[in-house]
């Protein structure tokens, strides 16, 4: 009777992101996730926990399998090849994007960073200050990190991204340290992606802070959908510019692909089936977006874009609907903080989505990220062509 009261009041705290299924294939309890699909975690009866990483790249295979163990603890449990054991919660990890080291610093969990590759791209205030003051390392580029310094800085675990084809880690994979493949950005949904934050929080021991997190990004998301359901069918968008000979453009099942979706955009985009980007040359992008109504881009410079340089960089761009109409709306991820918050934080960009895509909304907050980009309206386009 004791027993069942204690079980009771444990599932009375926790909430709907910490439920729990039935046993997995370790023989826990599996940790349910709300969105994500390519984690799998299980609580194992003596405070391990075992986590699976679908292969988002290969259909029925896995990418990696952690085993999680308190410090301190003895590892009970016999691991499979290719199990990495990792203790917990990590003290001196390296990490290798901005965007990680953003949400571990929103976890409160930044003394817990020793290091840091691609150091020039951090803009992350603590990152920063304490590679000033020599309390971070800086490990280098993160395509050919500085071994001897993850060695040096006595790293517990490195952070870094997973890249279809990408042949191995290279160096890293000889020293001792367990890799911790990120590949949450490879989910198919803004919120599944965000929700990976609770496999981070149980790294470093601020599962708690995690699962609260979450659970107001969730809440803040569902609210924001249903604003945009409110609001009617909104504008059609086409996303970001061309880069070299190649235009990107988020795929239909990419998580900013299904934010647009969300946001009640008409995304020319929306019925492919990728979760990445299509590579596409300026004329197919022409041919099917065109005519969109919005025109959302992205770059990176010191100082605003203006339609000017805009124009300067493709001349094409004049035949694009939006430009002529004055609709082209951009985000400098130099001077913003996009790439640190969106990932984790999916209702901060949705906000701006929906401001745009609803022009109509009255009393609007100011957009986070986006910004009109300025201008005088380019004279007409002589015909269909490129220019």
């Amino acid at each position: 009777m004791k027993q069942s009261f204690l079980l009771f009041l444990m599932a009375a705290v926790l909430t709907a992101c910490t439920s729990r299924q039935p046993a997995g294939q370790g023989g826990g309890t599996a940790v349910a996730f709300k969105y994500a699909r390519l984690i799998h975690v299980e609580n194992l009866d003596d405070g391990a926990r075992l986590v699976s990483i679908d292969n988002p790249w290969k259909q029925g295979q896995t990418l990696h399998r952690y085993l999680l163990v308190p410090y301190g603890a003895v590892v009970q449990h016999q691991t499979e090849q290719g199990t990495t054991v990792v203790r917990t919660p990590l003290r001196r990890s390296i990490i290798f994007t901005s965007v990680h080291a953003a949400l571990v610093s929103e976890l409160q969990a930044q003394e817990q960073m020793a290091g840091v590759a691609d150091a020039k791209y951090m803009k992350v205030p603590y990152v920063r200050q304490a590679l000033a003051d020599g309390r971070l390392a800086d490990c280098g580029d993160g395509l050919s990190p500085l071994i001897e310094k993850i060695i040096d800085a006595g790293a517990d675990a490195i952070l870094l991204s997973p890249f279809e084809n990408s042949g191995g880690y290279g160096r890293l994979e000889d020293i001792d340290c367990p890799l911790i493949e990120c590949a949450e950005y490879m989910e198919q949904s803004p919120l599944a992606r965000a929700e990976w934050m609770r496999f981070y929080g149980m790294l470093y021991g601020q599962e708690q802070r995690a699962d609260s997190l979450f659970a107001v990004v969730d809440s803040c998301y569902q609210a924001l959908c249903r604003q945009a359901a409110s609001l009617g069918h909104g504008r059609s968008t086409l996303l970001d510019k061309q880069t070299g000979s190649v235009w990107y453009v988020p795929g239909g099942r990419s998580t900013i692909g299904r934010m647009l979706q969300d946001a009640g955009a008409d995304y020319p985009f929306a019925a492919d089936d990728h979760s990445g980007s299509l590579a596409l040359p300026f004329e197919a992008v022409l041919e099917r977006a065109g005519d969109c109504d919005v025109w959302l881009l992205r770059y990176d410079a010191a100082d605003s874009l203006t339609l000017d340089r805009l124009l300067s960089e493709q001349p094409g761009y004049r035949q694009l609907r939006p430009v002529r109409d004055d609709q082209v709306y951009a985000c400098n991820v130099m001077t913003s903080m996009f790439y640190e918050e969106s990932p984790f934080r999916p209702d901060l960009l949705l906000q701006d989505f929906i401001q745009i895509i609803h022009p109509d909304i009255p009393n609007p907050a100011p957009l986070r990220y986006y910004h009109k980009v300025k201008g005088p309206p380019p004279a007409p386009p002589q015909g269909r062509g490129v220019i």
